[in-house]
């Protein structure tokens, strides 16, 4: 992904917002990221998920299909916390930017 230090906190954005609706996965959010653009291996994606599970913006749990086990993660209270704080300053930022250009 270009740019990766810079757009990075845009995908831990990404993953909140969709962990806030729903569970989701590694997979299915490799996919969702990759129609907005960004292209992440799933050697980046796993360890920002268990990353955001460590320091308590996600929780996880398994599901066991036959031999296969998938990991689902939701949003926690510091998680939709931090989500909420990140909207008002990315709306922030975004007014601050298309005003001056």
């Amino acid at each position: 992904m270009e740019h990766r230090d810079l757009l990075s906190g845009l995908v831990r954005l990404h993953v909140l917002h969709h962990a806030a609706e729903h569970e989701i996965y590694g997979q299915w959010m490799i996919e969702e990221l990759a129609s907005h653009g960004y292209r992440l291996s799933p050697g980046t994606l796993y360890p920002m998920l268990h990353k955001m599970q460590r320091d308590g913006y996600l929780t996880c749990r398994e599901e066991r299909r036959g031999r296969s086990v998938r990991k689902l993660y939701r949003i926690t209270d510091l998680g939709r916390e931090g989500l909420e704080l990140a909207k008002a300053r990315v709306r922030e930022f975004t007014g601050e930017a298309m005003t001056n250009g």
